[in-house]
Parts: structure tokens; sequence; C-alpha cells
């Protein structure tokens, strides 16, 4: 008898999940697919640390063969759903074309950058959603240091060592906090360096990481500005251009380096499925169910889950709610074929954690409030415990970061037009002749 085939298009939180999941419920009586952009599964909360040179860039690259056992993955970028048919189109790197049949289907298609109509933007600015946005800034950040040490002037010497960072949420906050600490660490080291480096963290928000607890926003304040990054919140950009940015409190910053990091939206895929939807996510049943499509599962950043803590409203796109949801759906998917009973989503935050860089983070382990040494125990505690795999390789990595000065050098593999903020698809770098 023909196994029946589950298709899972995404492996990003959810998609992995629910494929390593289900492949230990089904045991070997499905064939189960994962259709994704990459090779790899993206451990992006430390991203942060990719770009400011603490952890190597393959260390937050968990390959999906070999860590997804019994499951096949097929590198590809989805592009077509015909949902009466049962099938998902397909293009591979090379530009092949393909086609999925399916008897179960989880989109777990995720997010991209969330744009805004700032004059400027999309031109100047860079977003920080995949890896080779984190190599580039990384390059970027050196770069500008360097080329600030041989300026002829002062104002093209405090241009080029001044970064700017848009949005203080989870991502842009880190950025800043970490952007600050490299600097300072890369201008300690030129002697014809004059000034100190300067990092500005804007957000049209009251404060910094507006949708966690107050006092973790408080202890992420004090650390930031303890390090010298200049902290605006109710400030955003107004306008960018090839010399710096106008603020939308008037003030003019020249910059070389604007990250953009305000938040994130629905990969457009969803869009284009003809589906229903709410703020841009497919809407789900409480089982993730896609209703009229039973055999079709959503889950994630795509999804719009019901919240059945709060009812009425819909879950966040976080990793935390992405990653439990992606085991829910390999459950229910399960008990579709009579194995087990199907369940709805209900999830309570377990707290949160933010790596500041150095000895600083703020975290609320089961809404117990820590800051400094702490709270960075359990930041790399959960990080070490979240990641589906390459743990030793990312603890040498902090050891030795810890215990050695840090590499600063330009690997040039990523240019500027590789990660332009439009892509939509940011995970990959899009070639471009």
């Amino acid at each position: 008898m023909t196994k029946p085939r589950v298709v899972i298009v995404g492996a990003g939180f959810a998609g992995y999940h629910a494929a390593k999941t289900l492949a230990r419920l089904a045991r070997g009586r499905a064939e189960i697919v994962v259709l994704n952009s990459t090779d790899y599964f993206l451990y992006l909360p430390l991203l942060p640390e990719v770009a400011a040179g603490v952890v190597e860039p393959k260390r937050v690259s968990v390959p999906l063969n070999g860590t997804l056992d019994g499951v096949r993955v097929i590198v590809g970028e989805a592009d077509q759903v015909d949902l009466h048919n049962r099938w998902v189109g397909f293009t591979q790197p090379e530009g092949d074309r393909g086609r999925l049949a399916y008897d179960r289907l989880v989109l777990a298609v995720g997010s991209v950058n969330k744009l805004l109509p700032i004059p400027g933007v999309t031109e100047y600015a860079h977003g920080f959603r995949g890896l080779p946005e984190a190599l580039y800034l990384h390059d970027h950040v050196i770069r500008q240091i360097e080329l600030a040490e041989q300026a002829a002037d002062s104002a093209e010497q405090q241009a080029r060592a001044t970064f700017v960072v848009v949005g203080a949420g989870y991502t842009g906050t880190e950025v800043a906090a970490h952007g600050q600490l490299f600097t300072d660490q890369l201008a300690a080291t030129r002697s014809r360096l004059t000034i100190r480096p300067r990092w500005l963290l804007l957000d049209i928000a009251p404060r910094v990481l507006p949708e966690l607890d107050q006092r973790m926003s408080e202890t992420a304040h004090r650390v930031l500005t303890r390090r010298g990054v200049d902290v605006r919140m109710g400030t955003s950009v107004a306008e960018a251009t090839a010399d710096g940015v106008r603020l939308t409190d008037g003030d003019y910053v020249p910059t070389c380096t604007l990250v953009w990091c305000v938040g994130v939206r629905p990969d457009p895929f969803v869009a284009e499925l003809g589906l229903r939807t709410e703020k841009g996510r497919l809407v789900v049943d409480e089982y993730l169910g896609v209703p009229g499509f039973p055999e079709v599962y959503a889950c994630g950043d795509a999804a719009a889950v019901p919240d059945l803590t709060k009812p009425g409203g819909i879950c966040a796109m976080t990793a935390q709610h992405a990653q439990r949801q992606g085991k829910l759906v390999a459950h229910n998917i399960a008990a579709s074929y009579g194995q087990g009973r199907r369940r709805p989503y209900k999830h309570h935050d377990l707290g949160w954690v933010v790596d500041l860089g150095g000895r600083d983070a703020a975290a609320n382990p089961l809404k117990v409030s820590l800051s400094g040494l702490p709270a960075k125990v359990v930041t790399r505690g959960y990080h070490l415990l979240a990641m589906p795999g390459n743990r030793a390789r990312v603890g040498a990595d902090w050891v030795l970061d810890a215990t050695l000065p840090r590499p600063a050098v330009q690997l040039g593999l990523v240019p500027a037009n590789a990660v332009p903020l439009e892509s939509s698809s940011p995970e990959v770098a899009v070639r471009r002749r």
C-alpha cells in the first residue's frame, strides 16, 4: 500500500519541528517531505552574535539532512499551490521546476521584513532576517571602521563610525547592544581613529522592547545607555539618503549604515493562495487546520492562530509559538490518521530572554525578572536547549570569545546588492549580475 505523503513547506521553527515530530510519530508509515529554500534550519536568535563575530555562521545553520531522520528534503522555493488537485509547485536553485503531490500539507512559510513607505529606506537600508544579511552587516561594520580610520576629515570619519538601527524590538535591541561592543573593540585596535563609534537605536514606541515585560525593558535601556548607545524612543526615520538619515524629530544624522529591524510581515506567498487571511496571515482554527481544506494545515508566522489564552486575539509572531505550533501540527496530522486525538493550540509564555552582549542580558523565566550574569546564564542555557543541533560548537564559540581576542576581517562573501531590503526571501542571497 502506498504511504501517505505529508509535504511541509518551510523549515523555520514551525516547519522544522513539525517534520521532526511527525517523523518520530510516523515511524516510517508516511512519506514526509520538507520543501525549503535552503538546506538548513536557521536559528534566528543568534544572528546578532553572528554579525558581531561572536558565533561563526555555520553554528546557527543546522543541516536538515542528518538532523531530520526519515524526512526527504527538497531545496526549492514554493511558488504555487493547487489546493483542489493537491499539489505544490516549486522552483529549484538552478531554475528547474517541479511539483509535489500531497495527502497532507503544512504551510510554514514564515515571515519577511516589514516595510514602511519611508523615502529612501529600500534603497539605503538593509534588513536583518537571514544569514546573508548578518554576514553582510559584519563585513560592512568592519569596513566602515577601517574607512573611518583612513578618512581625511572628521566629518567623514564621524559619518562612517555612526550606525543607525531602526526598531527597538528583540532583534534591533540585540543588534545595537552587540554592535556597540563590537565597534568599541575594533576602534581600540586602530590608533588613528580619534572618535568613538556611535550607535543609535530608534523606535516610535515609548520604550525599548515594547512587547516584553517592563522590567526587561528597563534593564535593556539601562545597559544600552551605560554602554553609550544613543536610544531615542518616539523617533524614527523620516527619510534615508546616501549620506545619512533625517529623523522624525528633525535631526539629520550623517551615516553610512542603516539597519532595518522594525519587525516582520507574513511571507507574501500567503496572499497568493486565495485563502482567507487576517493581518496578512492565513486564517486557521484552533487545531491549526485551514477552514474548507481539512488536509491543509498552517503554523508559525504565516498563520493567524487563535490565542486561546486571550480570547479574540491571535498568537504573536514569535519563535516560541512557531516551535510549539509545529509540534502540535505533527500530532494533529497523526490524529487525522487515527493515531491519538487532535488537540487545540494553547500556550502560555514561559518567559523571554534577550542577550545584550558581554556579560549583560535580560530574562524573565517563569515571570522571574533577572539581569546581569544570572540572566546571561539563563539566556545562553535557553539558546543551547532550543537549538536542534550544533550546541557544542556554539558553546565553544562563546568560550573562545570570552578568552581570546575576536578576529575582525572582511570576508567579502555577501555584497550589498545581494541583500536588498525589498527581497521577499531575505534568508536567500539574491544573485545579481
